[in-house]
């Protein structure tokens, strides 16, 4: 496995809109080794989610995952954690009204934070590693990340769904700043 390239804000690759891969692609060792070399480079990067066009290929794949906190045993409605997957060709369908408003960032935008609203639940279909179709109902974090995800395969980067930039911020003022305010609001 390898560590790949991240391509940053300004590349134009994150701006295109991916092309599908076939069941024959998606079992070709070029896109297996693609998708373990993704997994590693989200890895090595502290990432929870990483698509194709953030490594310069244009097609529609992303990787997610990383295990909850030991003392997490809400995953699924609260929890910070994303199973281990590969997901190709992705279609959404929002599964509820809710939208939460949260922190997110992005490997290809380094240092930068900011609030984006994203619906609560997702319901999605697409094609697993294998080529396989897969459907999974994802809320809370995990439908964060995918919805995050799938909009960088539409060419589409987080701060586009922002409501206003206010809380657009450098990783390091997040930390001095906005992430001890967060934390005052929910005591």
């Amino acid at each position: 496995m390898a560590i790949l390239k991240v391509a940053r804000m300004g590349h134009p690759v994150l701006r295109a809109r991916a092309r599908e891969l076939s069941p024959s692609e998606i079992r070709s060792p070029e896109i297996q080794r693609l998708i373990d070399d993704m997994f590693e480079t989200m890895h090595e990067y502290q990432g929870v989610g990483l698509a194709a066009p953030q490594v310069h290929e244009s097609v529609r794949l992303f990787v997610a995952g990383f295990p909850p906190p030991d003392d997490d045993d809400d995953e699924e409605d609260h929890g910070r954690s994303v199973p281990r997957l590969a997901l190709i060709n992705p279609e959404i369908k929002i599964a509820g009204e809710n939208i939460a408003e949260d922190w997110e960032g992005c490997l290809s935008i380094p240092d930068i934070r900011g609030k984006v609203p994203r619906h609560y639940e997702v319901r999605v279909r697409a094609l697993d590693r294998d080529g396989n179709p897969i459907e999974l109902r994802a809320r809370g974090f995990s439908a964060r990340v995918i919805q995050h995800e799938t909009d960088h395969l539409d060419g589409i980067l987080f701060f586009d769904r922002m409501r206003d930039f206010e809380t657009l911020t450098f990783l390091d003022e997040y930390s001095r700043y906005w992430n001890r305010h967060d934390d005052d609001d929910e005591e």
